[in-house]
């Protein structure tokens, strides 16, 4: 196989799990960040089966499992209420089924584990600190012009991905302009210690609380040691940026008439920061040598937690595609295109879907109650098959 050079613009999680991916087939990888350090705020993420078999068969299984922690079902309950309207399974049940876990991790931890074996690989070069003014492609190449102290333009790439996020600059280079559009909801964030958690809710295992005027999530990262909280209400304008502080006394207010087990979570933190919440209908995922990959190709609201793991699984399919056509990177790039097409639209669309369904209106919600109840637990993990069994061998 020949060996390519290739850059990669964006250093979170997909951006270095491309970065590795390409690596282990024999490539040359470069790696930009425009952050001069590595720090992420605290968060939770979700890895259901079909990101997590991936990550294991990078080598990544025993540090994630020193880390992550796998809920033994999902909880799902009435927001006003608090009455319980059915249960998802996950833990061993989950496992078995699709033959790769479903973990919770706090984001830093998944980064770390990531850097760690980024920084272990001689034929990753890391480079913090720039930003990419400028990309050029010909048949044959790309260029990358860097905004450094100095200015500094990169040798002639075989090919670039742009996996820096929801504003993606290298969007454009593929050919599209359009902006990210924001849905209509933001996102409270938060972590606490487990201990400080109410009793109650004190398990090993995924919180889901819905009602019609917002949605709450939460589930235990660091081995176990913290609770990440997630809060979703809906909103009119979008806050600026993507770790904006809120005043948790805004959140009780929009919470009011939630059950007190709820009401007395959400009052725990002492700081909360806000995500408003965009999605990009993907239409393109490359053009000549230039590919995109998770945030930068296909944002996609959370409801059904597949963030990660899609970017997590372009970087697989990229890799493999690039690996099966090293002779004509476009060509490679143009196969990644058709193969991730379908999937990431299907996982957009139900995603959207999934957000309407959390958080419909009381005829909607008896429906949607009475549903979830017929299928009981494992009838809910396994309708999810077409999700957690890509890439299955």
């Amino acid at each position: 196989m020949e060996r390519l050079s290739l850059a990669v613009i964006g250093a979170g999680i997909g951006g270095l799990t491309s970065a590795l991916c390409l690596a282990r087939q024999g490539h040359a990888v470069t790696l930009v960040e425009r952050r001069s350090g590595f720090t992420e705020v605290g968060a939770g993420l979700q890895l259901s089966p079909n990101a997590s078999r991936i990550l294991i068969d990078l080598g990544l299984g025993p540090a994630l499992r020193r880390s992550a922690t796998a809920p033994d079902r999902v909880s799902v309950r009435a927001t006003r209420s608090g009455s319980k309207i059915g249960e998802v399974a996950l833990g061993s049940f989950l496992n078995e089924r699709f033959g790769a876990p479903f973990w919770v991790v706090h984001r830093a931890d998944l980064q770390r584990i990531l850097l760690d074996a980024v920084r272990s690989e001689p034929s990753i070069r890391l480079l913090m600190g720039r930003t990419v003014e400028r990309v050029s492609q010909t048949e044959r190449a790309v260029t990358l012009a860097l905004k450094t102290e100095s200015g500094q333009t990169e040798p002639a790439f075989d090919a670039a991905v742009g996996a820096d996020g929801v504003w993606s600059a290298m969007r454009s280079a593929i050919g599209d302009s359009r902006a990210a559009t924001y849905r209509g909801y933001v996102a409270w964030r938060a972590t606490i210690p487990q201990d400080r958690a109410p009793a109650d809710l004190a398990s090993n295992e995924t919180g889901l609380w819905l009602g019609s005027s917002g949605h709450v999530v939460h589930y235990p990262v660091a081995g176990g040691r913290l609770l990440n909280v997630v809060a979703i209400e809906r909103r009119a304008k979008p806050v600026v940026g993507w770790s904006t502080p809120g005043d948790g006394a805004t959140l009780l207010a929009h919470f009011h008439e939630a059950a007190p087990l709820l009401r007395d979570l959400l009052a725990i933190p002492r700081e909360w920061l806000l995500w408003p919440l965009y999605d990009h209908p993907a239409r393109r995922l490359a053009s000549g040598r230039i590919a995109l990959l998770g945030d930068a190709a296909h944002p996609v609201l959370p409801f059904l937690a597949q963030g990660a793991a899609l970017a997590i699984e372009d970087a697989a399919v990229l890799a493999r595609s690039l690996a099966a056509e090293t002779q004509d990177p476009a060509k490679a790039l143009r196969a990644y295109e058709r193969e991730r097409l379908r999937r990431v639209r299907r996982v957009q669309r139900e995603a959207r879907r999934s957000g309407r369904i959390y958080h419909a209106g009381p005829l909607v919600a008896v429906a949607r109650n009475l549903v979830m109840r017929r299928l009981g637990p494992e009838g809910l993990t396994t309708r999810y098959s077409w999700l957690y069994d890509y890439g299955r061998a």
